[in-house]
């Protein structure tokens, strides 16, 4: 089976054009850097844009096939529901000529306006066609949480449709204690996951969409680390008396990638989770990527754990068909 990273990210030609074209998203691309909202200022490299570049960086990092999603910098969740559906769209359309240039290599995420549940519907239903393998979403859709009323629709849209949806850490709730030494990135990134999905979970969302699949970035958060927590809190804290924590129930539906940037964190997460819900994801292209992912990997696992983590493991979510639109409920 092919080495498969899940969490690698790209900003297709159409976007970066689109970008520049138009002030009122306050991105510009120049010089190679980007500059602009919710992300302090990165090079966009080309491995970003060219996907013949991307496919020379795999073979360096001795992996097959990237799962390619937008970063959270292209969600634009504060934008109103037509803008966002726009660039959505271009964004889409881009993803997929970037895989196109060698799809059994490259697959790719869609990205949705959640900011208008019914339009992220609508946009998933045009992305499943084009051949999308999934969803990429935000962690925070401008500040509201995605385990709210409103996107009971979505959700239960997204089980239907019976493919991943990647969870990535967006955007952090303000901590002045995280202002400075990039801790906001640091810390807040996994302390973002964290609260996602325990709401998702307390709010019993994975209950009632038991063919919900996530992928959870950065090793998960603290999810991992901090489950007993949880299952404590449930049984003394009246908050939670109605809750429907099973996390034995949830935990085979949260995959969790291997971003950890440390060998016993790595091997404790495949022990806490299982070994069938580790998944490989670099981060790449941006600098909080592992230098030497597979090398990671081959320092903490034995040869059957590691072909499971980087190769069966991810085959099972993104190796499949698509399901066919006719199932996607209207």
């Amino acid at each position: 089976m092919p080495t498969t990273d899940v969490h690698n990210h790209v900003l297709p030609t159409e976007v970066i054009d689109l970008l520049n074209a138009e002030p009122a998203y306050g991105v510009s691309i120049t010089e190679g850097e980007w500059r602009g909202v919710h992300h302090v200022p990165f090079k966009v490299v080309p491995e970003f844009y060219d996907a013949d570049t991307k496919l020379s960086r795999l073979d360096d990092l001795g992996i097959d096939v990237a799962i390619i999603s937008p970063p959270p910098v292209l969600f634009f969740y504060e934008k109103d529901a037509d803008t966002a559906a726009e660039f959505c769209a271009v964004n889409n359309e881009g993803s997929a000529k970037f895989a196109a240039r060698n799809p059994d290599r490259l697959r790719w995420l869609a990205n949705l306006p959640m900011q208008n549940p019914d339009r992220a519907v609508d946009a998933y239903r045009s992305a499943v066609a084009a051949g999308c393998r999934g969803a990429a979403l935000g962690t925070s859709i401008a500040g509201v949480r995605l385990d709210e009323p409103q996107f009971e629709r979505f959700w239960a849209v997204a089980a239907e449709v019976g493919l991943p949806v990647l969870f990535h850490p967006a955007f952090n709730e303000p901590h002045a204690a995280l202002a400075s030494w990039y801790l906001q990135n640091v810390i807040g990134n996994l302390l973002e996951t964290t609260v996602a999905v325990e709401r998702l979970i307390c709010a019993g969302v994975l209950t009632r969409h038991p063919d919900l699949r996530l992928v959870l970035l950065h090793g998960g958060g603290m999810l991992p680390y901090q489950m007993g927590r949880l299952r404590h809190a449930h049984t003394v804290r009246p908050e939670l008396a109605d809750a429907p924590i099973d996390l034995a129930a949830v935990l085979p539906r949260l995959y969790f990638d291997t971003i950890t940037h440390d060998r016993l964190a790595l091997q404790f997460l495949a022990q806490q989770v299982g070994e069938r819900n580790v998944v490989l994801g670099t981060d790449m292209p941006f600098d909080m990527a592992p230098a030497d992912p597979m090398g990671e990997l081959r320092a903490a696992f034995a040869p059957d754990t590691l072909r499971r983590v980087s190769e069966e493991n991810p085959q099972r979510l993104y190796g499949g068909t698509t399901t066919s639109l006719g199932s996607i409920p209207s």
